[in-house]
C-alpha cells in the first residue's frame, strides 16, 4: 500500500477514533482487568493482557538479586498470525527523550552545552518565532518547563503522515503563543526535544544520534537499539502496531524522525539502558550528579499502534519494560494497569 493511501486510511481512523472506542472498548474492560485477581507469575499476567483486547505484549524484567527475564504474549502480526517474541523490536515513542536527555548532560558535563544558556543564545535564528526564547533555558527544555507549544497538540499535526523533515513538526509552533512563562510551570513538549536536538546538532557540528550512537550505545553494546527506522539491519523484527478500530496492518510504515520519539529497540535493551542510567554505569560521577537534577529515570512513549513504558522502583531496585502494539481507546489504561499489576506480582515474589 502507498504513503498516501495509508496517510487517508489512518486520518480517517483519528476522525471516527472516539466513538469507535467507546463501542469496542467500553469502560467496564479497564475495570475488568483491575478487579482480576492478581496472578501469581507474570507470565500469567502478560498472557492475560490479550483476553483484555491488547494484541500483543511484552515484558522485560531486571530486578536485583535476580537474573533478567523477558516475557511475551500475542500477535507481532495478526493477519500473518506471527507470535510476539520478547526479542521483536519496537517503536519506543518518547522513551527516546531519556537518550537525548542522557546525551545533552553529557555535553553539559564536558562543558559543551551549558544549563543556563538560552534557546535565543543556542538558535538566534528562532528567537522572534518562539516567545520567550531569550529566558528559556537548556535546562527548562530538558525538564519541559519551557511554555513552548507541543507541536503534538496542534490542529495542523498528521498523525497518519510521515514527516521527512523534523522542521516540519517545528513550523506547527513557531508564532504561537506560549503555554506560560518559562519556568513557571511545567508543560509536556515533545517540541522541547525537537530543540534540543537541533541545539545538540549546532554545537557538535555533526548529527547528535552519532553522538548518541558512540556514547550511549556503543559503551553499552545496545545493538538492538536503532536512532531511525532507516537504521533497522532486519525490517521483520519490528512487531507491527495496531489501532483499535482500524483493521490496516499499515501503520508498521509510517516513521517517526523527530528526536524524542523516534527510536526503535528490543525491551531488553531499553532496561540494560535504563539500569546503566540508575547504577551510574552510564554516566561519569559529575554526569550522574547532573542528571539527578535535571531529569527523571523512567518514562513512556505512545505513537500510533505503540504504546512503552520503561519504569524503575527503587523500594524493589527493579525495571520494567513494557511494549503493547495496541493504542488509542482505553488500551492505555488497560495496559497501565497491566504494568502495576507486574510490579505487584514482584513485590509479592519478594515477601
Amino acid at each position: 500500500m502507498n504513503k498516501e493511501a495509508v496517510v487517508k486510511k489512518v486520518r480517517i481512523i483519528m476522525i471516527l477514533v472516539a466513538v469507535t472506542c467507546f463501542i469496542i472498548f467500553p469502560p467496564w474492560s479497564i475495570a475488568w482487568a483491575w478487579i482480576q485477581p492478581l496472578p501469581e507469575t507474570v507470565q500469567e499476567q502478560v498472557d492475560a493482557a490479550t483476553d483484555h483486547g491488547l494484541d500483543g505484549i511484552i515484558v522485560y524484567i531486571d530486578q536485583a538479586g535476580n537474573e533478567p527475564e523477558s516475557y511475551a504474549a500475542g500477535w507481532s502480526d495478526r493477519e500473518q498470525e506471527i507470535l510476539m517474541s520478547p526479542d521483536n523490536l519496537f517503536r519506543i515513542a518518547s522513551i527516546s527523550k531519556l537518550y537525548i536527555a542522557a546525551a545533552a548532560v553529557k555535553l553539559v558535563a564536558a562543558d559543551s552545552l551549558s544549563l543556563d544558556k538560552t534557546l535565543a543564545e543556542y538558535l538566534p535564528e528562532l528567537e522572534n518565532r518562539i516567545e520567550f526564547a531569550d529566558q528559556i533555558t537548556l535546562r527548562m527544555m530538558i525538564q519541559h518547563r519551557s511554555g513552548i507549544m507541543n507541536f503534538t497538540d496542534s490542529p495542523n499535526m498528521e498523525w497518519g503522515k510521515t514527516y521527512e523533515n523534523p522542521d516540519e513538526h517545528l513550523q506547527l509552533i513557531l508564532d504561537e503563543p506560549a503555554a506560560f512563562e518559562p519556568g513557571s510551570n511545567y508543560g509536556y513538549s515533545n517540541t522541547n526535544y525537537l530543540l534540543l536536538g537541533k541545539i545538540m546538532d549546532r554545537v557538535l557540528g555533526y548529527s547528535h544520534h552519532h553522538f548518541i550512537q558512540d556514547e550511549i550505545l556503543t559503551p553499552l553494546a545496545l545493538t538492538d537499539t536503532y536512532y531511525w527506522f532507516s537504521e533497522v539491519e532486519n525490517p521483520d523484527r519490528l512487531s507491527n502496531g495496531y489501532i483499535v478500530g482500524y483493521d490496516g496492518n499499515d501503520v508498521i510504515e509510517l516513521d517517526h524522525i523527530t528526536p524524542g520519539g523516534n527510536m526503535i529497540a528490543t525491551a531488553e535493551d531499553v532496561g540494560i539502558f535504563l539500569r546503566a542510567m540508575v547504577d551510574g554505569t552510564l554516566f561519569s560521577e559529575k554526569e550522574q550528579v547532573l542528571y539527578s537534577w535535571v531529569y527523571v529515570f523512567e518514562h513512556t512513549g505512545l505513537v500510533p499502534g505503540y504504546q512503552s513504558w520503561a519504569t524503575y522502583s527503587q523500594e524493589l531496585d527493579a525495571i520494567v519494560v513494557q511494549f503493547v502494539n495496541t493504542s488509542v481507546g482505553y488500551s492505555w489504561g488497560i495496559s497501565n494497569i497491566i504494568h502495576n499489576r507486574i510490579f505487584e506480582i514482584l513485590e509479592e515474589r519478594r515477601q
